[in-house]
């Protein structure tokens, strides 16, 4: 049995993540790491989070991990069980604090790509497409991102804006009809913890987790990362979290034993 002490790389993002989602705080979320995250804080230090499911689930306690934002457990103790209109209708009206995302490719800029790699018309690989995320992405304020840190994902310029980050600097975002001070807010690999310089806009690392240094992160990113003023390593996870993590939230290892 692994100790509560040990913790893999998978349990170390997704802790890094929950910790960033304040008590009273509304995320829209999909499935997979994110939702662990947000299952994760509000099991440990966010009770009052309110998660919303595209499909239409709203504040739901959920009891396990569900498999698809329109699984019946997206709508256990729920206080509304919707449907994707009503979702989108309240990330229009800037309620939403958070929406977790993930992409194939993301820039400096926090510009996500899940559309195509390579031209347009003659591609490379044909993604899934955004689903709800450019509207996670656009109209919710803050933008958070699990995956992992690969100069392949990491890239000087995606091939395909699905999700507007903060396009290409200062101003754009606001200059394309999006709200002020929205946008990308925190990427989370199994590296670091990285932000967003508050003038440049441009990605920077904020902490690095233990066994890792600034030049690992940089050799696996494809565009030159800035460092915020003081970079600090990243607390591990506690014990309380690995339990809650193991035993509430992904006991079959759906997420955690990737």
């Amino acid at each position: 049995m692994q100790l509560m002490t040990d913790h893999n790389t998978m349990e170390m993002m997704i802790c890094a993540a929950a910790r960033q989602l304040e008590d009273g705080s509304s995320v829209a979320v999909g499935t997979g790491a994110p939702c662990a995250a947000t299952m994760l804080a509000q099991k440990a230090y966010a009770p009052n989070l309110v998660i919303i499911f595209e499909a239409g689930g709203v504040a739901p306690l959920l009891p396990t991990m569900p498999i698809s934002v329109g699984d019946s457990r997206t709508f256990y103790k729920a206080v509304m069980a919707s449907g994707m209109c009503d979702v989108m209708e309240t990330l229009q009206r800037g309620m939403v604090d958070y929406s977790f995302l993930g992409g194939a490719q993301i820039d400096m800029y926090g510009n996500l790509n899940s559309t195509v790699i390579g031209d347009w018309a003659h591609p490379k690989v044909r993604l899934p497409g955004s689903g709800g995320a450019n509207d996670f992405g656009s109209f919710a304020w803050k933008i958070m991102v699990i995956t992992p840190q690969d100069s392949r994902r990491f890239v000087e310029e995606v091939d395909f804006i699905t999700t507007p980050g903060y396009l290409q600097g200062p101003g754009t975002r606001e200059e394309a009809g999006l709200c002020r001070n929205s946008g990308p807010h925190k990427v989370i690999t199994n590296m670091a913890v990285m932000g967003y310089d508050p003038e440049s806009k441009r990605m920077r690392v904020e902490s690095i987790h233990k066994g890792h240094s600034f030049g690992e992160v940089q050799e696996n990113t494809g565009f030159e990362l800035l460092q915020a003023p003081k970079v600090v390593e990243t607390p591990e996870p506690t014990p309380a979290e690995l339990r809650i993590l193991r035993e509430e939230v992904d006991p079959n290892r759906y997420i955690i034993g990737r």
